[in-house]
């Protein structure tokens, strides 16, 4: 490898890298203002916390690869060009592709990377996210009770303190309404003076000491709403209330509950389930059909006469003609009933079937989505790095302005035609891919524009070239009129 095409990777790596973790830490960050609600107040363990970033960075990192490829290829080439480095290249006879030569062999083998990220890791990724994102969601409340407020937390149970010392657990003004028990209610009550809030050695189980109180009991209630029964009513010096905090922990969720989801499949995964799903759908409207068509007499294929039909030749309205009054309205009455049914039963068809093309658009697109990331670092290159040679600006003003509106108008236009796709208004390819076939005629006329030193975003280029139109519009003027000349 020659010197300066070291020289120019090293430029691009470090832009390349701060740029990625800027990108990623910005996903991240709206992760977490979308999932805080959910999140906050259940006493997660750091670690947990943790462990669901690194799966929610790692579900980012083919998304997050080309908006970072764009920035830097700008900030690199915008920076050699400022630096006056991109003119002696230039004078020494290397033309833009021989200078961005080692920067698209290193795209290249990014892009590469990202397609096995997102068919190999990604998927992995996407199953430990999402069913830990699921148990934290499930995961009740952490053990906090507030001074004044009802806590309900704990299951069977609700309990008001008037006052809590932090530090040593302590109790003042206790009410607990026990309505452990099927329609129990409030039917126990206990209120204490003082008492004192410990965990168990194992953490499973709340211990609290009262001292100083009463107690009412109203009992089960007997089957007869009006009849009476007794409550008990009593006092103590000290009582131990026992309570199960087994409910406030996580519970880990099987992950195989989540492994055929389309998210967590491989490409070879992903069409291996378009097989089978095309396979089921075409099967299943082959039975609906049968079911359809052998449920209307007029419809069947072998049709069988009716045992009440003397002659099977007459026509179905001579024959209902022949029959009673009563006899004739039963077989009014069940026909509409078949008619009926069948109307229902084509309606579930139509959702089973719509179900069934909409999980097929989804498996599409997931497949789709793989490959296309990765030729998005390819093609946002081929937009950042002769722009930013145009440009010659580095750094993170102008570049970075650019940088988010190519990526805007990729994400807007991504985002729409997968919309389409999932709603079947159109196919995975090429709805997937417009994003990109909109952005690559403009990567590729900005590279040619680039190759031929052409002054792209010169406001002087533009102004002189506005200047000549103008003369040019004036002696055409003159030379149409040349009598007002004289």
């Amino acid at each position: 490898m020659k010197k300066l095409h070291r020289m120019i990777i090293r430029a691009f790596i470090g832009p390349l890298a701060i740029t990625f973790l800027v990108v990623v830490f910005i996903l991240v960050m709206q992760f977490l203002w979308k999932y805080v609600d959910e999140l906050m107040g259940k006493g997660l363990p750091i670690s947990v916390v943790m462990e669901l970033l690194l799966y929610a960075g790692s579900s980012f990192v083919p998304l997050a690869l080309p908006l970072a490829i764009l920035l830097a290829s700008l900030m690199t080439m915008g920076g050699l060009g400022e630096n006056s480095e991109l003119v002696p290249m230039r004078s020494a006879g290397l033309g833009l592709g021989r200078i961005l030569m080692p920067l698209i062999a290193f795209t290249l083998v990014l892009a590469g990377f990202s397609l096995f990220f997102s068919n190999n890791v990604l998927p992995r990724a996407n199953l430990k996210f999402h069913s830990l994102l699921y148990d934290m969601r499930e995961k009740k409340p952490a053990l906090s009770i507030t001074p004044g407020i009802f806590y309900n937390g704990i299951d069977g149970f609700s309990i008001r303190v008037m006052d809590k010392d932090v530090e040593t657990g302590r109790l003042t003004d206790v009410l607990i309404y026990d309505h452990r028990g099927a329609r129990r209610g409030n039917g126990t009550v206990i209120r204490a003076e003082r008492g004192i809030m410990e965990r168990s050695a194992d953490g499973n189980f709340l211990v609290l000491t009262l001292e100083d109180g009463h107690f009412y009991d109203e009992g089960g209630a007997p089957p007869d709403r009006r009849a009476r029964w007794p409550m008990m009513r009593g006092t103590f010096t000290k009582d131990v209330i026992t309570m199960d905090l087994s409910g406030l922990g996580m519970q880990r969720t099987d992950e195989d509950l989540y492994r055929d989801h389309y998210k967590m499949l491989t490409m070879g995964q992903l069409t291996g389930g378009i097989d089978s799903l095309n396979g089921t759908l075409a099967l299943r409207r082959v039975e609906q059909a049968d079911h359809l068509r052998n449920s209307l007499f007029a419809l069947r294929t072998a049709q069988v006469p009716i045992r009440e039909m003397p002659d099977p030749k007459p026509s179905m309205r001579a024959w209902l003609d022949s029959l009673p009054a009563a006899a004739r309205s039963e077989a009014f009455d069940l026909a509409m009933n078949m008619a009926r049914a069948n109307a229902s039963f084509a309606e579930r068809c139509a959702r089973e079937v719509e179900g069934r093309q909409d999980q097929l658009a989804r498996f599409s697109a997931e497949w789709h989505r793989k490959p296309m990331l990765a030729m998005a670092c390819l093609v946002f290159f081929l937009i950042g790095a002769p722009l930013g040679a145009i440009i010659r600006r580095g750094g993170m003003g102008l570049p970075v302005v650019l940088a988010i509106l190519f990526f805007l108008v990729f994400h807007i236009v991504s985002f729409a035609t997968e919309k389409l796709v999932i709603a079947g208004e159109m196919k995975g390819w090429p709805g997937m891919w417009m994003g990109l076939l909109v952005l690559l005629p403009v990567g590729l006329f900005i590279t040619w524009k680039a190759s031929m030193d052409s002054p792209l975003l010169d406001r002087d280029a533009y102004h002189r070239g506005w200047e000549r139109l103008r003369s040019r519009l004036r002696r055409s003027k003159n030379d149409a009129h040349p009598a007002a000349l004289q």
